[in-house]
């Protein structure tokens, strides 16, 4: 498994995108216009669970 996150705006490569077989947004509460990569990835290891 790999987690691909971009960077904030522009997000992934329409190449990284293509790349992907699931893809997955976190859902933002109104008024909340991103998380940070770091932020976004904690959550979506969390999400991802534990692995091995």
């Amino acid at each position: 498994m790999a987690l691909l996150l971009g960077a904030e705006g522009p997000g992934l490569t329409p190449e990284a995108l293509a790349a992907a077989d699931v893809r997955v947004r976190i859902p933002m509460a109104d008024g909340v216009d991103s998380l940070n990569v770091a932020t976004a990835a904690a959550v979506a290891f969390y999400a991802a669970g534990p692995i091995g």
